[in-house]
């Protein structure tokens, strides 16, 4: 018969945040798929398993997935995990487990934790609907489009970001989708964990100081704009032109970008603003 794929969480920081059925099945399988094989074997080493690894990540992915799955038709049981949480939630993973279904083999999944509902769920932000957009992209001009992309969506936005891009991030993220309510998931489970709650603005500045942005980030955006963005025909147009400007930009390209976010024409928010400005 034909071995079965298992799909291990394990722990995001704290190594006591691993199941007795994920415990259980990596001392039971045959092989240990791992995206580093140092890293697995110090949480084997924690529960005294030893079962057999071997490496599998993004860069021998591709030949790594064929030899697994000759492996599973020929009767192994295989787990498969990756550094901390999921696999196949931006790790590896996802090419392996759809070659197991291909293959007509038997893709288990194992739960357990995970870096982006444990941060959504201590955020204080809505939980009810969310969007998981991964890493956003590293360079500014392509990170700043896809927030672009995303400005309309009504859901609580959760991205995965590195320290030392951080700052930028938080920076676009103020300026393309306006000022929002953001928390900053540090460390998460680790000694050093912290949730930095406040505006995207706030947060921006922040975390401009490299010593604040350290290690492994969560970044959640609420939904909603603040203190007159939100997009409804009662907003203030000045207000927002003003905070506009206040970011760098000059008064066209704020009345401008006012408009869009409140969803008026360019002349329908001039006229606001104008009267704005007359009963002040």
């Amino acid at each position: 018969m034909a071995g079965t794929l298992f799909l291990v969480a394990t722990p995001i920081g704290n190594l006591e945040d691993i199941t007795h059925r994920a415990v259980r099945l990596l001392g039971e399988v045959d092989l240990i798929a791992c995206e580093d094989t140092r890293h697995t074997k110090k949480l084997l080493s924690h529960y005294g398993i030893s079962t057999k690894t071997i490496s599998y990540h993004e860069h021998n992915e591709r030949e790594r997935a064929a030899e697994l799955i000759e492996q599973l038709r020929s009767g192994l049981n295989i787990a498969l995990v990756t550094d901390a949480g999921m696999p196949s939630i931006s790790d590896p993973g996802f090419r392996l487990t759809r070659a197991a279904i291909e293959n007509d083999l038997l893709v288990v999944p194992v739960p357990g934790a995970n870096a982006l509902t444990t941060a959504l769920v201590a955020s204080g932000l809505p939980t009810d609907d969310f969007f998981f957009g991964g890493f956003l992209p590293s360079r500014s001009g392509a990170r700043r489009a896809r927030l672009a992309e995303l400005r309309s969506l009504a859901a609580t936005l959760i991205f995965y970001e590195g320290p030392h891009r951080i700052a930028a991030t938080l920076k676009d993220a103020f300026e393309i989708l306006g000022e929002r309510e953001a928390v900053v998931a540090r460390e998460l489970t680790k000694l050093h964990e912290e949730l930095a709650r406040g505006r995207l603005s706030e947060l921006a500045t922040r975390f401009a100081d490299p010593e604040n942005a350290r290690g492994e980030i969560v970044l959640i955006i609420d939904r909603t704009l603040i203190a007159g963005r939100a997009q409804t025909g009662e907003s203030s147009v000045g207000e927002l032109v003003s905070q506009l400007e206040e970011t760098g930009l000059d008064h066209r390209a704020a009345l401008k970008k006012a408009a869009r976010e409140l969803g008026l024409s360019r002349d329908e928010a001039y006229r606001r603003l104008v009267a704005e400005r007359g009963r002040a």
